[in-house]
């Protein structure tokens, strides 16, 4: 049995195989192998331009590939299947500024088929119910990527998929999303989330440390710390960060 088969077995939400991504002829993700396990809140973290946002795309079906494979609930990422069982929030607010944010999230509604209901919940979920008929313009940065999060939940996907959703929050409203996509999870649904925020690690049920297309660590943040021996998410990449460098010059200084 390969890995990939083991693990879909397993029932996780997202495996990833031996992933290849090209993009501008740079190897982005060189040969990327992970799992996402079901109804958890999954982190994806490390500094900007490691291949965090290529990664999501794979998972959600968007991104070329130049190699191996992605399947999310037993099936190839992007088939007609997942439409509505996985949600895609991108880094910038994807809504239309000239509609309110009910004309938004109920546009997105009549595309996935569901009621009046699901919209109004979505709405109540990310705590723009008295925003509701604002129009999506004249919200503030942060108002807007909840809106565009609206949108994304109103269909009541399994696998959320959110790439940066707490980039430019406030610290109550970032507490307030976390404390969402735990609720999510506890309800069965799988969330994969990114940031290059080193202490909304500690947010995650489980981690990934990705840099430069490589996954560094796949593990729970204490398991993390005491293979570290650090004492919080930021030194701790950076320990690894630095063993990795080792090692490469190791390997470089024996094959020359």
């Amino acid at each position: 049995m390969t890995n990939n088969t083991a693990a879909a077995a397993a029932g996780d939400a997202v495996v990833v195989d031996h992933l290849r991504v090209v993009r501008g002829g740079r190897e982005v993700l060189p040969d990327l192998s992970l799992t996402v396990p079901r109804g958890q809140v999954v982190g994806l973290l490390g500094p900007s331009g490691g291949g965090k946002s290529t990664l999501m795309r794979a998972v959600v079906g968007v991104q070329v590939l130049a190699g191996g494979t992605v399947t999310v609930l037993g099936e190839e990422a992007g088939s007609p299947g997942l439409r509505h069982r996985v949600g895609y929030l991108t880094q910038a607010p994807s809504v239309y500024g000239d509609l309110s944010v009910r004309d938004n999230v109920e546009y997105i509604a009549r595309v996935m088929g569901v009621g009046p209901d699901a919209v109004d919940r979505a709405i109540a979920a990310v705590d723009l119910t008295d925003h509701a008929t604002a129009r999506v313009e004249n919200l503030s940065g942060g108002q807007r990527s909840r809106a565009s999060l609206a949108c994304t939940l109103v269909g009541d996907p399994e696998v959320l998929v959110l790439d940066e959703p707490t980039v430019g929050l406030d610290p109550v409203l970032r507490r307030e999303l976390w404390d969402l996509f735990h609720h999510l999870a506890g309800d069965g649904r799988t969330v994969f989330v990114s940031s290059h925020v080193m202490d909304e690690a500690s947010r995650c049920d489980r981690l990934l440390l990705l840099r430069d297309g490589r996954i560094l660590s796949d593990s729970t943040l204490p398991e993390l710390l005491g293979r570290t021996g650090t004492s919080d998410a930021e030194q701790a990449f950076l320990a690894l960060i630095d063993a990795a460098d080792a090692e490469d010059a190791a390997g470089g200084g024996a094959a020359s």
